[in-house]
């Protein structure tokens, strides 16, 4: 059976949910940035776009520290679990927010309707391949 599951190291994961906290909290202040200084500037289309791009090299910037600086030698699969990890906790968070702010499921979904120009999908993706591209890819 121990050849079935691997061993968990908790390390592998606690140090990057702290850093899905720091990520969730420059979102946050990059959200709150977008409605006070940047959609009254350039309107709303222009801002949510403009904003989803500040957020992606936020996270990329965030990542790359991290795994750049990490005495953690992470395996492929371990990286792979860590942005699933952060994609799972940035949706929910979304659903979450959506749900308290009273926005409906569809609306919360529309979010990521790239096809009705929205371009929030982005973050999600960028949180997924981000562990894999610093932690392994660049990390080589």
């Amino acid at each position: 059976m121990s050849l079935l599951v691997p061993s968990l190291r908790p390390s592998v994961f606690l140090y990057p949910l702290g850093v899905w906290v720091a990520m969730a909290v420059l979102a946050v202040a990059n959200g709150a940035f977008r409605e006070v200084v940047v959609i009254p500037r350039i309107g709303e289309y222009a801002g949510h776009v403009l904003s989803t791009l500040l957020l992606v090299v936020a996270i990329l910037l965030v990542s790359g520290a991290y795994f750049a600086n990490t005495p953690i030698e992470y395996t492929r699969a371990e990286l792979l679990l860590v942005g699933v990890g952060w994609t799972v906790l940035t949706v929910g968070f979304e659903f979450l927010v959506g749900y308290v702010e009273g926005a409906t499921v569809s609306e919360t979904v529309a979010q990521y309707d790239v096809l009705a120009g929205q371009v929030w999908i982005l973050v999600p993706l960028t949180l997924l391949v981000a562990p894999l591209l610093f932690g392994w890819v660049l990390a080589r």
